[in-house]
């Protein structure tokens, strides 16, 4: 047989060796992980020649001898890959290094044992020899492994960070792969089954690849993350294989053989779904995941401005990393306020970030050093990160940060999978919130416009009364009754002009609504000043019954202002679209908890399948505009703890808002 097991194993573990070396080859561990792969290749060449070669051949002998030789010192080399991690980055000295004397040693006395006469090689021949000489030097080997073992559980507790970890998967590596190889054994021994020795390959190259790739690459693992999972991965096949098998054989004798296939592949899947979301709650692999993913969509549900989903978010992101800060940036230049401060990234970092995708200083020190990694090095230390990701939205930039975990303990790969997604949310959150603003300020910008016609004529007026009296001053300036009526009167029709101007700048201005304890007929009589003049052009009259008593109410007089001057407008377009009487009517009452608002008109109602969606965006029953008024309303007042409805519709009357806005603060 010229191809075997051994071989392809001996390929494919020289090649993921020359990829490790190649990923960084400045990096000490990386190259003794080559020289360790180019020791593992050697072995499994001479096993490859050993299975092809004739029984019978005198140079069998040979190269069973050299294979158990090359296989006894493997121990030594994996001890110095224990080394070289634990003294990562620096190159291991020495005097470290002859700490292994005692290894180095038996693994060299296993070595010439394998070429004594007492030596057994009945395991890889037809030739049927003594047994203890094999026994004697499979025990040795077991006890190197045991050694190593011990050796390196007692050097993990000393270490912290990447090293700790990385020792952890190379040594539960090693020793999954020094179970399965003895398992196999037995197994061989007991069936007295030769095709279990092609097996043996096999298992070293999955766990040996897997290992070094864990513990060599940019992506960090956790010794128990992995057992957890191949636990759970092992459990799942074993459970649902055992389960669909009994239900096929049980099946098979009421129905035909491939529906009763087709039956227990069915039952066989939902086993699998049911049985790995239980799995997943009793091994609980990643505990604060599922925690931070929720809080993460109840947030993203529940705001909708920018500044509060900046300090939920950054919340939730310093309890999942267990870290004392972290950080959101937003948009290309990398703006964060959530701290309270304006922070901005540089572009040279954010690029660099993107290419990368997610970065922490341990993929920094494994990876080859270029320019750009040095930028972030210096950003990641910088900011105090212990990881940070990156996702190019379609309307937004999202950075998220997390610090160096109070543990010391270094982000893992499977950790920055869960902070992608929960980028993924931050990230559609913002851009919401994001839209969500530029609406409610088109609509603001709107409702400007369409008052500043009717405006117009309302501050002209007083501006002729001002330029006729200026006219007559000259004539009459001697005149005291002139006069003093003359101030009087500029005084309060400029008084009048300032107070308009200042409300429509007030309106048009994007802002941050904060909630207080306000008189709201105070601001409900400011705000009808700015409507009247729209209602007396389309001659509609306006109805005012303030009735509130008290009218404190807890909320943002801005906001309630841009949610009144919408209705009543909406308002009052309804009520020019019929004939007779025309009206609209704001009144108040209170509630033992609350002040509401309704805002009513004589128009021709709302119908009543549009009131379902008339909350919604681009619902609207006008033939101009957007239909976005509504829902920004929903919005603004939602924020503040308030309520927006419309009344059922009774025939023969108008539309009837009812805003319900709170008395106090409800955590008082």
């Amino acid at each position: 047989m010229l191809n075997s097991t051994a071989l392809f194993a001996a390929t494919v573990v020289v090649l993921v060796g020359a990829l490790i070396f190649w990923s960084n080859p400045k990096r000490f561990v990386n190259r003794v992980v080559l020289s360790c792969s180019v020791h593992i290749f050697a072995w499994l060449l001479l096993l490859h020649l050993t299975q092809t070669a004739h029984p019978v051949l005198s140079f069998n002998a040979l190269w069973l001898r050299l294979t158990c030789a090359v296989s006894a010192l493997i121990p030594l080399h994996f001890w110095i890959v224990q080394e070289s991690i634990a003294a990562s980055p620096a190159v291991p000295d020495l005097k470290r290094l002859c700490g292994g004397w005692r290894l180095a040693l038996i693994s060299m006395v296993l070595a010439g044992f394998c070429f004594t006469d007492y030596f057994a090689s009945y395991r890889f021949t037809t030739v049927r020899t003594s047994r203890s000489g094999y026994y004697d030097y499979s025990a040795g080997i077991l006890g190197l492994y045991a050694f190593l073992f011990y050796n390196s559980f007692k050097t993990t507790k000393k270490l912290h960070g990447s090293q700790r970890l990385e020792l952890q998967v190379w040594l539960g590596g090693g020793c999954a792969m020094a179970i399965a190889v003895l398992v196999l054994a037995v197994v061989r021994e007991i069936t007295n089954d030769r095709s279990y020795v092609q097996l043996e390959p096999l298992v070293i190259l999955v766990f040996y690849a897997g290992t070094a790739f864990a513990i060599t690459t940019s992506r960090i693992f956790d010794a128990r993350q992995i057992f957890l999972v191949g636990l759970e991965k092992c459990l799942l096949i074993v459970v649902v294989a055992t389960f669909g098998v009994g239900i096929d054989r049980l099946l098979v004798l009421l129905l035909p053989g491939p529906l009763s296939i087709l039956v227990a592949t069915g039952f066989a899947l939902w086993l699998a779904v049911t049985f790995n979301d239980w799995l997943n709650q009793k091994l609980q692999i990643f505990p604060r995941s599922s925690t931070a993913r929720q809080a993460a969509f109840d947030v993203a549900r529940r705001e909708s401005r920018v500044e509060k989903l900046e300090q939920a978010f950054l919340a939730i992101l310093r309890g999942w990393g267990q870290a004392d800060h972290a950080l959101v940036l937003i948009g290309p230049a990398g703006i964060s306020r959530g701290g309270g401060s304006v922070q901005v990234m540089d572009g040279e970092a954010i690029r660099a970030l993107h290419r990368l995708r997610w970065v922490t200083p341990e993929r920094l020190a494994r990876e080859k050093s270029t320019p750009e990694r040095v930028v972030l090095e210096h950003f990641l230390k910088e900011h105090r990160l212990g990881v940070a990701v990156v996702n190019e939205g379609p309307a937004l930039d999202v950075v998220v940060g997390v610090g160096v975990a109070m543990s010391r303990r270094p982000y893992t790969y499977p950790q920055v999978t869960q902070l992608t997604e929960l980028m993924s949310i931050i990230e559609g959150a913002f851009e919401r919130a994001s839209l969500s603003a530029k609406a409610q300020h088109a609509e603001q910008l709107a409702t400007v416009g369409l008052l500043g016609a009717s405006l117009a004529h309302e501050i002209r007026n007083p501006l002729v009364s001002i330029k006729t009296f200026v006219q007559l001053l000259p004539t009459r300036h001697q005149d005291a009754a002139f006069r003093d009526k003359f101030f009087r009167l500029m005084t309060d029709e400029v008084a009048r002009i300032d107070r308009l101007t200042e409300q429509l700048l007030e309106l048009a201005s994007p802002r941050a609504y904060l909630a207080q304890m306000i008189e709201l007929h105070a601001v409900l009589r400011t705000s009808l000043e700015l409507v009247a003049p729209k209602a007396a052009d389309k001659q509609v009259q306006i109805i005012t019954d303030f009735s509130a008593s008290p009218d404190q109410a807890y909320s943002d007089p801005s906001a309630i202002k841009q949610v009144v001057l919408n209705l009543c407008l909406n308002a009052i377009q309804a009520a020019e679209s019929v004939e007779g009487e025309r009206w609209v009517k704001i009144s108040t009452h209170r509630t033992p908890a609350a002040v509401t608002l309704l805002v009513s008109d004589s128009g021709p109602g709302i119908a009543a399948e549009m009131q379902s969606r008339l909350f919604n965006a681009f619902q609207s029953t006008k033939s101009s505009g957007f239909g976005l008024g509504l829902a920004i309303c929903r919005d603004i007042l939602g924020n503040l703890s308030a309520s927006i409805a419309v009344d059922p519709p009774v025939i023969g009357q108008g539309a009837t808002f009812r805003v319900t806005i709170p008395c106090q603060p409800l955590s008082s």
